[in-house]
């Protein structure tokens, strides 16, 4: 995102823009229970440490397609993913926008996600970000600024989630799909702040929060490693 609105714009921008449906992400999630469980044998670790109200920002790491529809099926709260907007082709367009889902263009600054997010998390929300941007290793080695903005702009704390198995191996029928039956395993860490608590917004101070996510989210990853057994290479 190259520019951010500026301070009192986004809510003004919050109070043009459609609500995400809170209703409707609690379908979402309970359609992802169904077919998460139902598909793959998740194991949830950490749940209890997302907040039980409030806003929230789950930062996940992504290297699986699933990964989003898993942690929307097994978090306790429902979510609003930021998804990129290729994804919402055809009949997925209304289905996600249906079950609460934020659609972003990665390749401008999208005031409309801007503030649909911001708006999330000013209703008490729980926000859903992949903060590498897009599916790759899944390791949190490089990150927008995305995040740190959400952060430090809404104050919400940040839980990180690691989800690993998902691209461990592909499955015989589907090879675009983990095995079925398989285990998934998704782990959610401490909430932390992302900001120092001046309350600055600088390019200066969003990219001090930004290499201070980065570390909290390598930290869990690699105790989420060890918790799980997974080994620390590619998932």
């Amino acid at each position: 995102m190259r520019r951010h609105p500026g301070r009192g714009e986004a809510g003004r921008e919050v109070s043009r823009l459609p609500v995400a449906s809170e209703r409707g992400a609690e379908i979402g999630r309970r359609i992802g229970v169904g077919l998460m469980y139902g598909l793959w044998r998740p194991r949830v670790l950490g749940a209890w440490k997302v907040p039980a109200t409030g806003p929230v920002i789950l930062a996940v790491n992504h290297s699986h397609n699933i990964d989003g529809p898993m942690v929307m099926g097994v978090a306790p709260r429902p979510t609003h993913f930021l998804i990129k907007k290729e994804a919402f082709t055809g009949p997925l367009d209304p289905f996600l926008t249906g079950i609460g889902q934020l659609k972003v263009d990665r390749a401008a600054a999208d005031r409309t996600a801007i503030g649909q997010a911001l708006g999330v998390l000013a209703a008490g929300g729980v926000l859903g970000i992949f903060p590498e941007g897009t599916r790759g290793e899944g390791d949190f080695a490089s990150l927008r600024a995305g995040l740190a903005y959400f952060a430090v702009r809404s104050g919400a704390p940040i839980v990180p989630v690691a989800v690993l198995g998902s691209a461990e191996r592909p499955g015989r029928l589907i090879k675009a799909l983990p095995p079925l039956r398989s285990r998934v395993d998704v782990v959610f860490g401490d909430p932390f702040e992302a900001g120092d608590g001046s309350g600055r917004r600088t390019r200066k101070a969003l990219d001090e929060a930004t290499e201070r996510i980065r570390k909290q989210l390598t930290s869990h990853l690699e105790n989420a490693r060890r918790l799980t057994g997974r080994r620390a290479t590619l998932e």
